[in-house]
């Protein structure tokens, strides 16, 4: 006789091990970013070997190929992956080299602005009195200027290029970090190990470097993710708008600006470069949001 209770047994041993093995995996997906940092992943390999995996030149034109379709569209003809820009170049490659633009102006604006955020706000917090009274009011006077008028005013003065660009987010991105580091500066020097290094004679750039610094650089890397997306989302406005990276350098909002006029007949030129936009600023934010939960010792414990 055949045994018919085995089959049952089997196909519950089955559900069990597919539901401890999607539990598995929905606990991966929960505790660590799994798609941010496949995203921001594929963005440094991409600006990284930029010309060894662009399948075009992004800056040779085709007049022949203007406009040219998705290769999955009926009109393409099958050259470029996600079409050519009305002067004929090819838009993935134009992404992808877009990427290594969009990286470094952030890594240098980032950079500069950390820097002087960060010293700011560590002099402002432990000195106090008149010098944190003058570095506070230099904040709000950074908050009172427009973003965009100061950013077209550099321009103008200066002139376009990606240096220039570089300065204008610079100048522009060091305020919070300063507000933030100030804050926890205030509350870092009423500490026992801080009282104890002023009683031993250590002078004053080696307590802020050897004993506050250290507690504040996990607020600075958060800072820091979260400021990427928004560099690089100005860095896209101010290309939109004229006063970025100056043609025929590709960059996302300059891809953006230049198939503007197109959307009716050539949607792909901005659209992709815009999902590049939108995908690497959510990604930033994603993981800034889980490096500001993963340290907070607070929100550790929910």
């Amino acid at each position: 006789m055949v045994d018919l209770t085995t089959e049952p047994v089997a196909l519950e041993q089955s559900q069990v091990s597919w539901y401890r093995g999607a539990g598995k995996i929905g606990y991966v997906l929960r505790r660590w970013p799994v798609f941010p940092i496949a995203i921001v992943l594929t963005l440094i390999i991409s600006a990284i070997f930029a010309p060894l995996i662009s399948p075009h030149d992004p800056e040779l034109n085709s007049l022949r190929d203007r406009n040219d379709e998705p290769i999955w569209m009926d009109g393409s003809s099958g050259d470029f992956l996600l079409g050519a820009d009305p002067l004929g170049r090819d838009v993935l490659s134009r992404i992808i080299h877009g990427a290594r633009v969009s990286l470094m102006v952030a890594a240098v604006a980032i950079s500069a602005g950390l820097t002087i955020g960060t010293t700011l706000g560590l002099i402002a917090g432990y000195v106090g009195g008149v010098v944190d009274e003058i570095i506070m009011r230099l904040l709000d006077m950074n908050a009172a200027i427009p973003f965009l008028l100061l950013a077209l005013i550099v321009v103008i003065v200066i002139g376009q290029s990606l240096t220039t660009l570089m300065i204008v987010l610079a100048l522009s991105g060091w305020g919070g970090p300063a507000r933030l580091v100030r804050g926890q500066t205030l509350q870092l020097r009423t500490l026992g190990y801080v009282e104890q290094a002023q009683i031993s004679g250590a002078s004053t750039p080696r307590i802020l470097y050897k004993h506050i610094l250290p507690g504040v650089q996990n607020t600075i890397v958060v800072v820091a993710t979260l400021e990427v997306g928004s560099v690089i989302l100005a860095e896209s406005i101010l290309s939109f708008l004229g006063a970025g990276v100056p043609p025929p350098t590709p960059a996302w909002g300059l891809m953006i600006a230049e198939g503007r006029d197109y959307l009716g007949t050539a949607w792909w030129v901005s659209f992709f470069p815009g999902v590049a936009i939108f995908l690497t600023v959510l990604a930033f934010n994603f993981m800034g949001d889980w490096l500001r939960d993963r340290w907070d010792p607070r929100l550790r414990q929910l």
